[in-house]
């Protein structure tokens, strides 16, 4: 395809890379974007692009993930972050926070102005259709689309969205129609659990609710629901909250949680902020013995995790694994990277949609 048109499905942050890399290569990319602005839901996210410190970690954080995949993002996110510093992306901070990783922030308005510079030719309002031109699909995952989600994830109620609204799925149906195949992981996501209050996009970071592994947490009857540890990410919290009655959940707290450390803050000061505290005698249900505050929280999903099936070349793969001539799936339009745990979806963004670009061009 070298000096051919590669179309590009979506301009978050896994096709604004197939785009730029594309241009690198020789190709002449177009992307496609059904929404009205550039970054996908990478603009609204605080932007840490991480990976786990060893390859043994990432494994055991998720057990049911594609090895093959997750040894590719494990082995070139670290070039990928580079190349996002040379293009010009505003870099805040060379930490994590967090022992088990290593990574990055950038400034996401301007990791997005810098990808949408280099990948050219951006056409908004404009969804992707089939094409006899290589496509690569980063329509950004199918959680938008309430139906979809209802029909893998299966939630006790429609969750709060936590991203875009654009990422409905549309990558996922071009590819199945093409004779795709679907990975594994189609019934988790990633979200968080809210403040159960009306929010919009300046609200997803700060009304996210990150306390829940100190936290007794309950359902609307009162009833414990999650019997075994939380993890650090707390997405197996939120993929259990959102199988509970309203897909809602009670964190019941007492002296002790109140002085865990968040990051940079105590849950003291997040629940200082936090718009549905409840003091423990207003509470539906009698309050156990040492609760000093509750938090009423949502289930809201940020990505999916399960998509489409696709080899170590970003190549979508039909059910016999063999590839699907022109097609490729990048972001969380690829599924199956970090089923059973949690990993970054933008580092996967950054990495298959660099390889999905050299892909087409070789």
């Amino acid at each position: 395809m070298q000096g051919g048109t590669l179309v590009v499905a979506g301009a978050g942050m896994a096709g604004l890379c197939a785009a730029a890399r594309a241009r690198e290569l020789g190709a002449s990319p177009i992307v496609l974007e059904k929404g009205s602005r550039a970054g996908g839901s990478m603009l609204l996210s605080s932007c840490v692009i991480w990976r786990y410190r060893s390859f043994e970690e990432f494994r055991a954080q998720c057990p049911g993930g594609d090895e093959r995949l997750q040894r590719l993002v494990f082995e070139r996110l670290d070039e990928g972050l580079a190349w996002l510093e040379s293009l010009g992306a505003p870099l805040v901070t060379r930490e994590t926070g967090n022992p088990l990783t290593t990574g990055v922030r950038f400034d996401p308005v301007g990791l997005t102005e810098a990808l949408t510079r280099a990948a050219g030719q951006v056409r908004f309002g404009q969804p992707a259709t089939i094409t006899d031109q290589p496509i690569v699909l980063a329509t950004g995952g199918f959680q938008g689309d309430p139906e979809l989600v209802e029909r893998f994830v299966r939630p006790a109620a429609p969750l709060r969205l936590r991203a875009n609204p654009w990422s409905a799925g549309d990558g996922l149906r071009l590819g199945l129609e093409r004779g795709g195949s679907l990975s594994a992981g189609l019934d988790e996501f990633y979200g968080r659990n809210m403040a159960d209050v009306d929010f919009g996009e300046r609200e997803f970071v700060p009304l996210a609710q990150v306390y829940g592994r100190f936290s007794r947490v309950v359902n609307e009857r009162g009833e414990e629901f999650f019997d075994s540890e939380v993890s650090w990410s707390e997405v197996d919290l939120v993929q259990a909250t959102a199988h509970q009655p309203g897909a809602r959940a009670w964190y019941l707290l007492d002296e002790t949680a109140l002085d865990r450390p968040v990051r940079d803050r105590t849950v003291r000061e997040l629940l200082a902020e936090a718009p549905t505290r409840t003091e423990p005698a207003d509470l539906p249900f009698p309050a156990p013995d040492g609760t000093v505050a509750a938090v009423r929280v949502a289930a809201a999903i940020t990505h999916t995790i399960g998509g489409l099936r696709i080899d170590e070349r970003a190549r979508v793969l039909d059910e016999r694994d063999e590839p699907v001539e022109g097609f490729y799936a990048a972001g969380a339009d690829a599924g199956g990277i970090s089923t059973g745990g949690y990993a970054s979806g933008l580092a996967a963004a950054i990495v298959l949609g660099r390889v999905a670009a050299e892909s087409a061009a070789s």
